[in-house]
This record gives structure tokens, C-alpha cells and sequence, in this order.
């Protein structure tokens, strides 16, 4: 069990919680006793959303907790709200009695909440537990709270201790925990194997580029088949970021971070899948090996790339990544990403756009998404705009010139690469949390693949 979470039957004694809209709290506090009833009042307590008062027993110890819902009828009101108490309450073991809306997520988005990245600061002795419901699934939350923990474990590791090396060491220690076929391509060997945008976006560190490519399941089952993006640190190459921009790039690797925490889940729950997992990993750095503006490159699909801006790096890896899955034809490709700026404008930090031309995919994952509280947004491959990667002297330009719908065009870019997938999912996420909300602490974050784990098992579980 979690060391936030404690079992019912291990449980002696527990806090009450009350979770109350505006409308129920006059029924849930007339049943108080009226010493707490008045306390209650006295602390202007109304229910309103994210608020919480804390009733003291009659020993002045902890007596209960009421927390508030807000209206009924507010459509703003997020599923994980209760997920404030992770980080609210006082170190004790609490449980729910009096309870209102999705208790799955409201459990789920407490255990998220507790979350805390202690590698470099002395770890909190207590924290705020909570009693399991008995109607919880604790083998399913489990699954799914440690997979968000490692991806947000990733992802807030700084670059000076998260290299490609150690990087491409957390994917193979994931697929070798779980019997997969696991290899691995390092520098110079990338160009013999045929990975020439991989070896050339990762040149100029030294810190080795590589590949990580692992399998797993039955060979006999459907193939499902992850890409992530595994830029340790992105300086922008010699298309330099300004310093306000480079602040957070130790999350540019975010993308494999999520592909290896939906792996994880997929293997953990054993789903009816043959999966592959591919990780280009590179960090983008400035020396006398880096690729330049204007240089052009032959990928492994064999279409020429001339580079319009070394701070577009990110879909170059990804690009040569795809092209080796699509050798395979996948019955689904889902490739995962912190790639453009324009997705952060188009939709902000939360709600990442998704690409495909599988219909029945995206609607699956939008009932997905809402049964999960994972959102994600369907924007278009608009084709009309592929002509804006064109090039004078190559295959393709890797960005356009004006700045226009830049999220599209990148997701435009990978779709050359895919041909023989029966489906391909492309998702530009955010991969960070810029302040902190419910169930979500500042920082890195998994974005998509609750909802892409759900999906999956309704198909393969």
C-alpha cells in the first residue's frame, strides 16, 4: 500500500471527513453534535469550492473535517477538487463518511496530490492518510499513482543528473523488470543503424545520443507501439533560447517520460498487447558538432530534411523514431512530445492537443479523457498547410517561416514519417504543472496517458 493511503482493516482510528456542495451542508451539519455544529458556523464555513474547516473533538484533538464542493450546478467544478486535502490537512489518517460526486477520482486525485519530488531537500516524516473505500479498485490506483510518480520523478530531475545516459538507463530498467527485449544504439553507432537525425541533433553534446527500443507480450497480440521524445536539455542549439525560455527545459525529455509511464502501466496490468517502445534520447547543446540552419540531412525514411531552426529539434529525433516503428505497421503508434510553444498558446498548460486521422480513436479517447479526468484537445492535420513545409533545396523543411499554426505543421512534419501504422496518435503535451492545483503539485506531470491506459484496456485488457 502506498504510505499514504492505509487499508480499512489496519485502520484504528480515523478522522471523518464530510465532502459537502452548498446545498447539502445544512442536512450534513444538522446531524453534527452541536458543540461541532456551532464551531462550524462560527468559522463561516459555507462549502464553498476547495474550502475546508477542521472540527476539534471534545478532547481538543482532531475531531472531523468538513470540505466543500461548491454548487451543485457549477460546471467549473474539477473532479479532482478533493485532491486539495492531500496538502491541507495535518498529518493524521482520515476517511470519507459523507461523500459527494466521483469517489474513484476524488481517492485517485488525494494519492496524486501527495506526491512529493524530495530527492534534493530531507523527505516530510508525516503526511496526511487516508482509509481506502472498500469500493476502490487498490491494485488499479496503485498501478496508475506510481506510474504518474515516476514520469513526474523523470521530469523534475535536473539535467546534470538526468543525461541521456541515465535517461536511456530508467527505459531499460523498466523493460527489463518486465522480461522485455530491450536494446540499445549509442553515438556513432546510430549512423551505421541508420538513425542519422537522432546522431545529428545529439552531436554536439557529450553526452552520447541514443535509441532505447525494447519489446514486450505476445508476439501473437495486436502491436501497439510508443515513441517519446527524450531531449534531456535543450539549450535550442545554435538557434539559442533566451534565458526565460530555457528555464524549464530538463522537462524536453517529458515525452519519454509519459511513453515509459503508460508503459509501465500496460505491462504492470498485462494487457493483450505486443508492445515496442522506442526513446530517441539526445540533449541539444552548442559546440563546434552542432547542426546548423540551413544544413540538410537524409532521415531513415529516406526523405531529405533541410533544418529551418535548431530549436525544432525535437520533431527531427522523433522523426527518424517513426520511421522505425512504421516499419512494422502497428496496429496504433502513439508518439508523445513536448514539442511546440504554439500548443501552450493554442490551449494553454493543461489540455494538450492530439493529432490522428482515426476518428473512432479520437472519440474513443475523448470518453476516455472524461471518465478519467486526463483532457486532452483533437486539433486538425489540416492538409492545406502541409505546403508551408515546403523546401527549395530538400524533401521537406522541418518548420515553416511565418509562425502560423506551428503546433499543426510540427504534427504535419511526423505524419510523413508514418505510412504503414493502421492508426498513429500524435500528442503534443506540456509535461508541467505551472502552479499548483488539486491532485496536481507543481511540476513535471503525466499528461494523456491515464486516459490513453484507459483506452488501451477497454481494447487489450
Amino acid at each position: 500500500m502506498l504510505p499514504f493511503l492505509i487499508a480499512a482493516d489496519t485502520a484504528d482510528e480515523s478522522v471523518p471527513i464530510h465532502v459537502v456542495s452548498e446545498e447539502s451542508l445544512a442536512a450534513t451539519a444538522a446531524a453534527l453534535p452541536e458543540g461541532s455544529r456551532a464551531w462550524v458556523e462560527a468559522n463561516g464555513f459555507k462549502a464553498s469550492a476547495g474550502s475546508h474547516v477542521i472540527v476539534p473533538g471534545a478532547d481538543g484533538r482532531l475531531g472531523s473535517v468538513l470540505f466543500g464542493l461548491g454548487k451543485t450546478s457549477s460546471r467549473a467544478r474539477s473532479p479532482f477538487l478533493v485532491g486539495h486535502l492531500a496538502t491541507a490537512l495535518p498529518p493524521a489518517t482520515y476517511r470519507l463518511v459523507t461523500f459527494e460526486g466521483d469517489l474513484d477520482l476524488s481517492v485517485l486525485a488525494f494519492a496524486l496530490g501527495s506526491y512529493r519530488f524530495e530527492r534534493y531537500v530531507k523527505p516530510r516524516p508525516n503526511m496526511p492518510r487516508l482509509v481506502l473505500p472498500s469500493s476502490i479498485d487498490a491494485t488499479a490506483l496503485e498501478r496508475t499513482v506510481r506510474a504518474v510518480f515516476a514520469t513526474r520523478d523523470l521530469i523534475n530531475t535536473p539535467a546534470n543528473d538526468l543525461g541521456t545516459e541515465e535517461l536511456a538507463a530508467a527505459a531499460k530498467s523498466l523493460g527489463e523488470r518486465h522480461g522485455a527485449q530491450v536494446r540499445e544504439i549509442i553515438g556513432e553507432d546510430l549512423l551505421s543503424a541508420n538513425f542519422p537525425l537522432v546522431y545529428a541533433v545529439g552531436a554536439a553534446s557529450d553526452r552520447l545520443p541514443r535509441l532505447v527500443d525494447f519489446t514486450w507480450g505476445d508476439e501473437n497480440h495486436e502491436k501497439v507501439t510508443l515513441v517519446g521524445k527524450g531531449v534531456v536539455f535543450d539549450t535550442g542549439g545554435l538557434n539559442i533560447k533566451p534565458d526565460n525560455s530555457m528555464l524549464l527545459m530538463k522537462k524536453d525529455m517529458g515525452g519519454a517520460a509519459n511513453v515509459l509511464g503508460l508503459a509501465q502501466m500496460i505491462m504492470e496490468a498485462g494487457l493483450r498487447v505486443r508492445l515496442r517502445v522506442i526513446v530517441p534520447i539526445v540533449e541539444n547543446a552548442i559546440s563546434g558538432r552542432a547542426f546548423r540552419p540551413g544544413d540538410v540531412f537524409r532521415s531513415r525514411k529516406g526523405l531529405t530534411v533541410e533544418i529551418g531552426n535548431t530549436d525544432a529539434e525535437g520533431r527531427l529525433i522523433l522523426a527518424d523514431a517513426l520511421a522505425l516503428a512504421d516499419e512494422e505497421a502497428p496496429a496504433l503508434l502513439v508518439d508523445m512530445a513536448t514539442l511546440t510553444g504554439a500548443a501552450r498558446v493554442a490551449l494553454g498548460p493543461d489540455l494538450p492537443p492530439i493529432y490522428t486521422h482515426d476518428d473512432r480513436l479520437a472519440d474513443d479517447l475523448a470518453v476516455a479523457a472524461m471518465e478519467v479526468n486526463d483532457p486532452s484537445w483533437r486539433l486538425p492535420l489540416w492538409p492545406a498547410y502541409d505546403s508551408m513545409l515546403s523546401s527549395k533545396v530538400a524533401d521537406v523543411n522541418h518548420v515553416t517561416t511565418g509562425g502560423m499554426a506551428g503546433s499543426i505543421t510540427a504534427a504535419l512534419f511526423l505524419g510523413r514519417f508514418v505510412e504503414k501504422a493502421a492508426s498513429w496518435l500524435h500528442a503534443d503535451i506540456f509535461g508541467w504543472v505551472p502552479s499548483a492545483k488539486p491532485g496536481q503539485p507543481e511540476g513535471g506531470e503525466a499528461q494523456v496517458i491515464r486516459s490513453l491506459f484507459a483506452l488501451l484496456e477497454k481494447r487489450y485488457g
